[in-house]
């Protein structure tokens, strides 16, 4: 007969749930814990129990996952009065948020004092690449945590990829990953703007760039529905102007200077403060256009 693990998982948000969704069944008994009921309830429903704090999870589950929107969540949810670190039954906590090197290292601290091992994955691919099952699972962390935990990242991913033994590892590549994206979409924006302010044919403009020397997956595959007029990638803008920003505090941290990030991020925190920051990212292109007193959509948009 096999046995049934108990698995936890803490965030049931635009990444969380898809996630989550992946680990229901697949001889697991899956324990969930999100602020919202409405994200709750379909859990319920697919057959998973649902549990009224952090603690509660960490006390039914050995293995317990987590997907927050930000820092101060994260430290609440692992080392708060209600956190994992008073769990009962975990023994490993998974953080798949994007929480910086010196957070993971904190949190890892205090979970260590009552004998739970953490391990540090972030995911990269965003809400689409979530549901499909195909994201990039990037981990750091003791090499028995990360082999105990790898099978369960491969049902939510695709490809594992192990970025060190030690904690914040897999954060500082994924800021990497985050900060060379976002600045390549404020670079693609800037000059399709330019382009179209000269009378360039939009789609025109894309074809070149998908088969030049300026193609990259943050235009081709980001930017080409804004153009398409499809802002809904998945992701709000301030969440990239959060990363942007996450970013350059990490290289201040290390002495690298970051002058082009630096840059970017500018743009990033402007159109964050010009209210756009409850909007879908690829909306980077509406402010740009706005800036710039142009508009860059293809044919099909604009019949």
């Amino acid at each position: 007969m096999t046995s049934v693990m108990d698995i936890g998982f803490l965030g049931l948000g635009n990444m969380g749930a898809p996630m989550a969704e992946r680990l229901l069944g697949q001889a697991c008994r899956l324990h969930v814990y999100d602020p919202s009921a409405q994200a709750l309830a379909p859990f319920v429903d697919g057959g998973a129990i649902a549990h009224a704090s952090p603690r509660a999870v960490a006390d039914a589950a050995s293995i317990v996952f987590a997907c927050l929107p930000n820092r101060d969540v994260s430290l609440a949810v692992g080392l708060g009065p209600d956190g994992v670190v008073h769990g009962s039954a975990v023994r490993l906590y998974v953080e798949m948020s994007t929480i910086g090197q010196d957070m993971i290292e904190r949190i890892g601290e205090g979970l260590a004092q009552r004998g739970i091992d953490i391990v540090d994955a972030p995911v990269s691919g965003g809400p689409s690449a979530a549901r499909a099952g195909t994201l990039a699972m990037l981990v750091s962390g003791m090499p028995s945590a990360v082999e105990q935990v790898s099978p369960l990242l491969e049902r939510i991913g695709k490809e594992v990829f192990p970025m060190g033994d030690r904690p914040g590892m897999a954060q500082i590549m994924k800021i990497v990953n985050n900060v060379v994206m976002a600045a390549n979409l404020v670079v693609c924006a800037e000059g399709l703007a330019m382009g179209a302010k000269a009378g360039l044919d939009a789609d025109m403009m894309m074809r070149l760039i998908d088969s030049g020397s300026g193609q990259s997956f943050a235009c081709s595959k980001i930017m080409s529905r804004a153009v398409s007029g499809k802002f809904d990638f998945g992701a709000a803008l301030a969440v990239i102007e959060k990363d942007m920003a996450l970013g350059l505090a990490e290289a201040r941290l290390m002495h690298v200077a970051m002058p082009a990030i630096e840059r970017a991020r500018d743009v990033w925190h402007a159109a964050y403060e010009a209210g756009r920051g409850g909007e879908d990212f690829t909306s980077i292109l509406r402010y740009v256009e706005e800036r710039n007193g142009t508009r860059v959509r293809g044919r099909a948009v604009q019949a």
